[in-house]
């Protein structure tokens, strides 16, 4: 069966026009993405690497990575969203593939191939969160980084993430998130583990829906991301 909840890729379908728009559905990824892609660089060396960016939407982070002077294919199994994707890396000159496809599809042909695999904002949308992990994880060299991001699974984040987010400073369209699919960054980390992979760091990531700044930090209640390497 594949990894891919339906309802979840009409979703953003529906809103993939939106990707580019700074102050359109998606303004909080436009203002955490160079926090997170920093961090990626700062962890790893990116440069002429093989760099899987999984769940890539229309291409934020994988343009971000690909100025950092990675070779970025992105991947992402609702189509509309993987369009915009490639109109934008062509109207800007950079060189990203792109491929409507899950991470499953991939791994058939591209085993133990990536140097890099980033899988951000995207556990909390499948049926079988720690089925990804294990793929994004196959799909890695030896030795390869692996990074991660979602949303922990308490009572703050359901405060913050749904009812803040969503319905209070409507910084998120309605229904972007579901709390049963949110995920506590000890579950995460034993997805990791069962996959054969290390948990090298994990770090909070705070975002201020008044003032639109974020931040990374040592708080996991909310938004967190693991740096991860294949054993």
């Amino acid at each position: 069966m594949t990894n891919v909840d339906k309802q979840e890729v009409n979703k953003f379908s529906d809103i993939a026009n939106e990707w580019w728009n700074k102050n359109g559905d998606f303004k909080p990824l436009h203002v955490i993405n160079p926090l997170r892609a920093k961090y990626i660089k700062d962890k790893t060396d990116l440069e002429n690497k093989k760099v899987l960016d999984v769940g890539c939407g229309g291409g934020l982070l994988a343009e971000a990575l690909h100025d950092f002077g990675a070779k970025v294919t992105g991947i992402d199994a609702a189509g509309p969203g993987i369009e915009v994707a490639k109109l934008h890396a062509s109207n800007n000159q950079k060189n990203i593939e792109y491929y409507e496809k899950t991470a499953e599809d991939l791994s058939q042909q591209y085993h133990e191939y990536y140097d890099v695999v980033t899988c951000l904002e995207v556990l909390e949308h499948v049926p079988d969160p720690s089925s990804l992990v294990a793929t994004c994880i196959d799909l890695l060299k030896p030795e390869g980084d692996l990074f991660l991001s979602t949303i922990n699974k308490n009572p703050r984040s359901w405060l913050t993430a749904i009812v803040g987010a969503e319905y209070i400073f409507n910084i998120l369209p309605k229904g972007t998130h579901e709390f049963d699919k949110f995920i506590k960054p000890s579950t995460l980390a034993k997805y990791v583990r069962d996959a054969k992979g290390s948990v090298i760091e994990t770090k909070g990531m705070f975002y201020n829906p008044i003032t639109h700044k974020a931040h990374l930090n040592n708080d996991l209640g909310v938004n967190y991301l693991i740096y991860a390497r294949k054993s």
